[in-house]
């Protein structure tokens, strides 16, 4: 095994970091990126310090690689993320504040109603089939609503 370690060149840590890109792409998450990113400069530096020992070059690959992952996590952390639909995966919140008509009535605090194309459960005072309502809030997949 020491060997074939003390076998590596700079175009080794560059296929370790083409593998390491090709595993974050089929498990997206941003975590192999970083390890790719740390295996790429030990690439670098293995092609300008060639006769760089193998037991450096992992030490390098592992303090690099932690290095990475904690300088993103820290800027992600400091620097979130916006979007101009925050609830595009959310669907029950894009109903909030949208007023409909009942198409079941609700008894005992619970019904259904149409909502687009999708019937949803709701919850909210009795009320009578045909009678407006406005979404006030979503509980999971069941939405709040009261009279309008």
């Amino acid at each position: 095994m020491n060997e074939f370690l003390s076998l590596a060149e700079f175009w080794h840590w560059w296929v370790l970091a083409v593998a390491l890109l090709a595993l974050e792409v089929a498990a997206p998450g941003t975590f192999f990126l970083w390890l790719a990113v740390a295996a790429a400069v030990v690439g670098l530096v293995v092609l300008v310090l060639p006769d760089l020992y193998w037991q450096v070059q992992i030490l390098l690959f592992a303090v690099t690689g932690v290095a990475a992952v904690v300088t993103w996590r820290l800027y992600a952390r400091r620097r979130p993320q916006t979007s101009e639909d925050p609830t595009l995966n959310r669907r029950g919140e894009q109903y909030v504040g949208q007023v409909f008509h009942l198409t079941e009535p609700i008894t005992d605090g619970r019904g259904r109603m149409k909502v687009a194309d999708s019937m949803w459960r709701i919850s909210g005072p009795d009320l009578p089939v045909g009678a407006k309502v406005r979404v006030t809030g979503v509980d999971g997949t069941v939405l709040r609503v009261s009279a309008e």
